[in-house]
């Protein structure tokens, strides 16, 4: 049977951080996707936003691992031109009610260790975004954009030219511990070999590949809540320049205006529970979510038109937290407490997992260096 030192599985922009990363210590690393290319999920699905570490918890992971990833993944960029912007961000009050809750969040953020935020006033939010209704805000100048399609190519030509191989068309569906290794199975040509070390990155069906593996994901807290999000574009030039967000509510950030690397404004994502994956931006005859987007972004922007705001696209968020939990980490963790030793689970790893994707990578690093 064909052996290899370390299985990725998923090449999505966590998978190939990790493939990456690992290229520059080890040899014999085989990354399996099972779509036709990389990043089709995901990865390729939501608002390409490098965030500052705003709203998680003082000792998560997702903390850390954005603080971390943030200046790295700024650094690639600009060290490989890969296209990215510090457009900034503003998290607007509308309403008195929501200053102190304001007031709150830039406290937390700044005792967490999220930089150069600045509260501003009325007339310093406008000043700034002249199209902008809003009370007083959270200004975070350091919060961007990036390209992550050109993220996630410059990581694949990186990670093959060290000798990666990444192989699309692969469905795993067999991982199974056998002596110091796992007998890993690929669905599409019947094919299994021996892997020394076994990553899992594969995002929306990684609770579904611990399974194979023997977990039992429910009892571990992996099973993971498809959370999709909506997207709706503005059909006419942006009358913003930063992207502009409302006060985050208790399980996703709220329906908010970002910016693309072609200045097109969008809107969302929502939020909607679903028990399977479907991209289409659904919406009925009478276009009450079209509506509902109009309305919660007309709260900040009053100028947009109603029949400009167009159906763009939508994504699934793999969450471990479900809709009436509160918040939950990221799961990277190496499996030798059950008897898996040689596994590593990346489970959960929503956002901020763009922005922290080099930070995710240097710490699968650190595992590994254990195992091998």
């Amino acid at each position: 049977m064909d052996e290899v030192k370390i299985t990725i599985i998923g090449a999505g922009v966590i998978g190939l951080s990790v493939a990456a990363e690992l290229s520059n210590l080890y040899t014999d690393i085989l990354v399996l996707e099972k779509n036709s290319h990389f990043g089709q999920e995901t990865s390729s699905r939501n608002s390409e936003v490098i965030h500052a570490g705003i709203y998680y918890p003082s000792d998560s992971l997702k903390l850390k691992l954005c603080l971390e990833g943030a200046d790295c993944l700024c650094d690639l960029c600009e060290k490989a031109s890969i296209p990215y912007k510090r457009l900034g961000k503003l998290i607007v009050a509308t309403e008195s009610c929501e200053l102190e809750p304001l007031e709150d969040l830039f406290r937390k953020a700044t005792a967490r260790g999220a930089r150069d935020l600045k509260i501003l006033d009325q007339r310093e939010i406008h000043a700034l975004e002249p199209n902008i209704t809003g009370i007083a805000g959270i200004y975070s100048p350091s919060t961007g954009i990036i390209d992550t399609h050109s993220l996630m190519k410059h990581l694949t030509r990186l990670a093959r030219s060290k000798g990666v191989d990444i192989v699309y068309n692969s469905e795993v569906n067999i991982v199974q511990k056998e002596g110091s290794g796992f007998r890993v199975g690929i669905r599409q040509d019947d094919y299994c070999f021996m892997s020394q070390v076994v990553i899992n990155c594969a995002g929306l069906f990684s609770d579904r590949i611990a399974s194979l593996a023997g977990i039992d994901i429910d009892q571990k807290g992996y099973r993971l809540y498809l959370c999709k999000g909506n997207y709706f574009s503005y059909a006419k030039p942006s009358p913003i320049n930063r992207l502009v967000y409302p006060l985050p509510g208790s399980h996703y950030l709220g329906i908010h205006a970002t910016l693309d690397m072609g200045s097109r404004l969008r809107f969302g994502p929502d939020a909607e529970y679903v028990t399977e994956i479907d991209y289409q931006v659904n919406d009925n005859i009478k276009g009450d979510r079209a509506e509902r987007f109009y309305q919660a972004a007309r709260k900040i922007i009053p100028c947009l038109e109603t029949e400009s705001i167009v159906p763009d696209m939508s994504g699934i968020r793999p969450k471990i937290q479900g809709p009436h939990d509160p918040f939950k980490d990221f799961i990277i963790k190496e499996e030798s407490d059950c008897g898996l030793d040689g596994l590593i689970n990346l489970i959960g790893i929503e956002s901020p997992g763009l922005t922290a994707c080099q930070a995710i990578g240097r710490m699968v690093a650190k595992l590994v260096a254990d195992l091998i």
